[in-house]
């Protein structure tokens, strides 16, 4: 079979899913993107982690699909989920740190910081 003609198979499972992982600051012990199950790799299950304050200093978050073949930082997208799913929730000190850090300082509503 001449090589053109052959395609080798690919490495990467062939799931058709965004995956969304958090890179966490942990301080003098350094960044990580924070393991993750893969049924809690969701968009839905990162926004509640930062309402609910799990993420110690979260700096980005990056989404990819390898069936699609992208990958792209959605910080400012999850930013914005964060604060509509808040609504009047006052936010975890580094959640809001993150949300100004990424969308500027502004008037988040009564979305504020939490004491």
């Amino acid at each position: 079979m001449p090589r053109d003609e052959y395609t080798q198979p690919s490495l990467v499972p062939s799931f058709d899913v965004t995956v969304y992982l958090v890179l966490d600051d942990f301080g003098d012990l350094g960044r990580a993107y924070l393991e993750t199950d893969e049924e809690k790799a969701d968009l839905e299950t990162v926004i509640r982690g930062m309402i609910e304050g799990q993420y110690r200093k979260p700096v980005r978050v990056v989404a990819f699909n390898t069936a699609e073949g992208w990958a792209r930082d959605v910080s400012e997208d999850v930013c914005r989920e964060v604060l509509e799913h808040a609504q009047d929730a006052a936010l975890p000190e580094p959640t809001y740190n993150f949300v100004t850090h990424h969308l500027g300082c502004g008037n988040y509503g009564s979305a504020g910081r939490q004491s």
